[in-house]
């Protein structure tokens, strides 16, 4: 007797030892740890109590089904998955274990009592024959059940394990309470640092906005090419269409996609704005679509992307034909479908966005020449806009210099009443590669260095001052090229063609048009 008192007592300093080495350990597990830790706990239950099934079960909302959450079993036995109905396949554990809140003690399957029938066939198919059950609560709330269950042969357990076994449990499941809620917590904050970020974007889009209102301006105009533009602007802002502008850099495309946008159902929202040749060809799908921490090396944080910081409004993708074509076919699959997944993840996000794409190539030149997908092109030219170059609208380069003059007199304190016939005709003359932008920049420059109330234009435009040769080197070049073109009739290649009659190949002839601004539409 003495014996057996003595080994009882060594039992329960034990399963002390147990309770505490388990939450000890629960306690400095980190979370992404917690699973693997309550794994091991079952498993020391299991092996200290001599079975063959050891799980924990969560109670479903419905009440009536349970999932098995965690879990150590006997090498011989085959897990348990999917959902039990407990309702249905043991209605006396049911009754007993959720509606009274009371654990099962049973050592025999002979213990069950008559009303117990269908627990009996439950019990025979899963080959139990002994079961202790114990009810978990969470706030006064039964969330979880603590079963063990013997296979090989029956065993009986004192009740006094059962308060202890309960303790137990509920160490486990506070533990993965605390977990979840851990883990919300990082959602949360993953959410907040999103927002964060898209906040953080529109204040700097917000900041430009003074800069664009003035700006903006600029896209008004007498000439017939801009007359054009702005009712195209009209037809299309209302709608929910992708627009295409192509025109030559320094033409104003980004203005025009502003105002199609200001005058859309979305202008009272930021407009998102990505300039693809600015971007890394390794960065733009992340920059576009967002990623996950730990997508690639350096990845250290999550990060939203453009679109999903456009969602609600407009996306305007400057120089698209500078993005990779991997990442084109995803952004036809945004187009096509308004979903994405992050980098990194298999989560689909929705987005709605209107977009607004540019480009100062011929995208369609770049579809024939496989430099862009021809599927996307016929997907973003649902409307195509052309921004005509300065040298076409030499009617409004008195209108934009004034307006330029006024926004700097402004922002410099300085009064201009006047600007020589001359300098104006020789701004009117000058074909402008840069186009809009290099006429902001030469009246820009001009107010830096007027000093009383008539514009001293910059003269890089007049022929008699060294510092102006390169400019007119370049005119000669010009002229010279287009004179070649008017002769051959826009003709390039082949006999007779403007690159033969130059001495030139016809590659260096296309590359030299480019940069001189010379549009073969104008050959």
């Amino acid at each position: 007797m003495y014996k057996n008192s003595h080994q009882i007592l060594e039992q329960r300093i034990d399963f002390e030892k147990l309770i505490t080495d388990v939450s000890a350990r629960l306690i400095k597990a980190p979370t992404s740890e917690v699973d693997g830790e309550i794994e091991q706990s079952l498993a020391q239950v299991r092996n200290f109590f001599h079975v063959d099934r050891c799980v924990l079960c969560g109670i479903r909302s419905d009440r009536e089904f349970v999932s098995i959450t965690h879990s150590s079993y006997a090498e011989d036995l085959e897990p348990v998955s999917g959902d039990i109905n407990l309702a249905d396949l043991f209605p006396w554990s049911y009754e007993r274990l959720i509606i009274q809140g009371k654990h099962i003690n049973v050592s025999s399957i002979e213990e069950l009592p008559p009303d117990a029938e269908t627990e009996r066939n439950s019990w025979s198919a899963m080959s139990i024959r002994s079961a202790l059950t114990v009810p978990l609560s969470i706030a006064e709330d039964i969330s979880f059940i603590i079963l063990l269950n013997a296979v090989h042969e029956e065993r009986s357990w004192p009740e006094e394990y059962v308060p202890r076994l309960r303790l137990l449990g509920e160490i486990l499941i506070n533990t993965l309470e605390r977990r979840n809620k851990d883990a919300q917590l990082q959602e949360h904050l993953q959410e907040i640092n999103s927002l964060k970020q898209k906040l953080e974007i529109e204040n700097a889009f917000l900041r430009n906005e003074v800069e664009i209102s003035r700006k903006k301006r600029g896209i008004h105009g007498i000439s017939e090419g801009m007359v054009s533009v702005m009712a195209q602007v009209r037809q299309v802002a209302g709608t929910e269409s992708t627009v295409l502008i192509q025109g030559e850099t320094g033409t104003g495309k980004d203005l025009v996609a502003q105002t199609i946008h200001l005058l859309s159902p979305r202008g009272e929202r930021v407009m998102v704005k990505v300039n693809c040749a600015a971007l890394p060809a390794a960065l733009v799908e992340s920059e576009l679509f967002g990623r996950e921490k730990g997508a690639y090396t350096g990845a250290l944080s999550r990060q939203a992307g453009r679109f999903e910081l456009a969602d609600g409004s407009t996306l305007f993708l400057d120089e698209v034909a500078e993005m990779p074509l991997e990442t084109q076919a995803k952004l036809l699959r945004v187009l096509q479908e308004g979903e994405f997944e992050r980098l990194g993840s298999s989560r689909t996000t929705k987005v709605d966005v209107r977009l607004i794409a540019a480009s100062n190539r011929d995208l369609f030149k770049e579809v024939e020449q496989g430099r862009f997908r021809r599927d996307l092109y016929y997907r973003l030219n649902i409307f195509p806009i052309r921004m005509p170059p300065l040298r076409e609208r030499t009617e409004d380069i008195s209108q934009l210099v004034w307006e330029f003059v006024n926004e700097f007199s402004e922002r410099m304190g300085k009064k201009i009443s006047h600007i020589s016939r001359h300098d104006m005709a020789l701004l009117k003359t000058y074909s402008w590669p840069g186009n809009v932008r290099e006429l902001r920049n030469v009246i820009e420059h001009s107010l830096i260095i007027t000093k009383g109330e008539t514009l001293e234009l910059q003269r890089v435009l007049s022929e008699d001052r060294q510092s102006e040769m390169p400019v007119a080197l370049v005119e000669v070049e010009r002229l010279h090229i287009q004179s070649i073109l008017k002769k051959t009739g826009g003709k390039i290649k082949g006999a007779g063609g403007a690159a033969e009659l130059l001495g030139l190949k016809p590659p260096t002839l296309y590359s030299r048009m480019h940069k001189l601004g010379i549009a073969l539409r104008q050959s």
